[in-house]
């Protein structure tokens, strides 16, 4: 696909994967409307990039109905929806330990907020029989997350959203990605600046945009900016009862080294 002149909104767009991908759209000439749960964060995103901020808790529909009435207002239309915002807490002790308020939050930020937003655009999509659609997920989403089943859960959710999006819609010319990195040095993970040392297999959000971008170039709907998520994919899909065995030494020597389970310390040993 050609950028240049098009129109997106980036949700999650304060920080990590989000503002990086909001500023590498607007590189390419994209018009972009950063949206983010903090006003400051979208404000500074937005000014940074000559866009268009706005703010919002995306769990909530009214959110969501206000920013794609504020990107339409200041648009014209919506032709990339870019999806990101999400969060990962963990959870005290295993998968049922975490509340329900919990699981209902990562169900509506991780999967409904998607689709609502999907909604609303998808009919003006159809009309012009082109936009793009992009679901930054999770490998949690291929493969599993260590310490936080509510992020594992809604993530797999996430893809299988996006791969039913893409099945039902690919002949009204619409275009579904779902990006799956490993880790990313975001505030997710712990990681606030560029300085903070960063262990092997941990890449930059600037890398997860640029792979991103030259994914959807190319038409892509599983866009893998950790390359190594493809052969675990594999992997896991060939033996299904070897990968859990092989998890469950994982999740024994993360509880033996940590103070439990931390989705911001797995990645030290993978």
């Amino acid at each position: 696909m050609q950028f240049d002149g098009k129109t997106a909104i980036v949700t999650g767009a304060g920080q990590g994967i989000g503002a990086a991908l909001a500023r590498a759209l607007s590189v390419r000439g994209v018009r972009v409307l950063a949206s983010d749960l903090s006003r400051d964060k979208a404000a500074r995103i937005a000014d940074e990039i000559g866009g268009v901020p706005h703010h919002g808790d995306l769990c909530d529909p009214d959110a969501i109905k206000s920013m794609i009435a504020s990107a339409e207002s200041a648009l014209g239309h919506v032709d990339i929806l870019v999806s990101n915002a999400g969060f990962a807490i963990g959870e005290p002790d295993g998968p049922a330990s975490q509340s329900d308020a919990h699981w209902q939050k990562s169900w509506d930020l991780h999967v409904m907020a998607h689709l609502r937003a999907s909604r609303l655009l998808l009919p003006q999509m159809i009309a012009r029989g082109s936009g793009v659609l992009v679901n930054v997920a999770s490998a949690a989403g291929v493969l599993s997350q260590i310490g936080d089943a509510a992020y594992s859960a809604t993530k797999h959710a996430a893809v299988s959203l996006a791969q039913s999006l893409a099945i039902e819609h690919g002949k009204d010319g619409i275009h579904v990605s779902v990006v799956c990195p490993l880790y990313v040095a975001t505030p997710l993970l712990g990681y606030e600046d560029k300085v903070t040392e960063r262990p092997q297999g941990v890449i930059e959000p600037e890398t997860v945009a640029e792979s991103t971008l030259n994914g959807l170039s190319e038409g892509r709907f599983m866009i893998l900016p950790h390359p190594e998520v493809q052969a675990f994919f594999e992997k896991r899909a060939a033996d299904t009862d070897q990968w859990i065995a092989g998890m469950q030494r994982l999740r024994d020597r993360v509880r033996d080294q940590t103070d439990g389970v931390d989705p911001a310390t797995v990645h030290r040993f993978i």
